[in-house]
């Protein structure tokens, strides 16, 4: 599974594929953690507009951790293959998933989070379901730990 030490999908090429990116979404790991079971989207209606459609309201700073995800280099429109490949079903089995989870795991990692930020463009509360089940604040904790546990190990 560990491929030559300049090759690639090497240890040394996951981590210098995914640390800039890792590292720009880790300082919100403290706030991913502190609103896990908490509503982070509201529902916004116009009653005096008869016809009008609800739409989520997002917390700011969702709306930024979504911005800085879509900027790195980690979304994959093909997320539905890691699912297919990892036989993942819900968030229970994401969580699981994230849990056993190693560093040659880490672009299931990224399908993963791409599944809740390409989603959750289109289906408006994919986003606040990845904070309120722990599965955002899970994913990008784990690749952040992976990323300075091997990091720091000399080859």
């Amino acid at each position: 599974m560990f491929e030559g030490k300049d090759g690639e999908n090497s240890v040394e090429d996951i981590i210098s594929r995914y640390k800039d990116d890792v590292a720009s979404l880790a300082p919100y790991i403290p706030w991913l953690k502190e609103h896990t079971k908490q509503q982070v989207a509201e529902s916004y209606s116009n009653s005096e507009l008869s016809n009008s459609m609800p739409f989520p309201v997002y917390d700011s700073t969702l709306l930024s951790f979504v911005k800085q995800a879509q900027q790195t280099g980690m979304m994959n429109r093909n997320y539905t293959y890691v699912y297919t490949r990892n036989h993942i079903a819900n968030y229970k089995d994401e969580l699981e998933f994230i849990s056993d989870a190693e560093i040659m795991n880490m672009d299931d990692l990224a399908g993963i989070l791409s599944k809740y930020i390409l989603e959750g463009q289109t289906k408006g509360t994919v986003w606040a379901e990845g904070v309120y089940t722990g599965v955002l604040y899970q994913l990008i904790y784990k690749m952040d730990d992976l990323i300075h546990f091997w990091g720091t190990l000399s080859y």
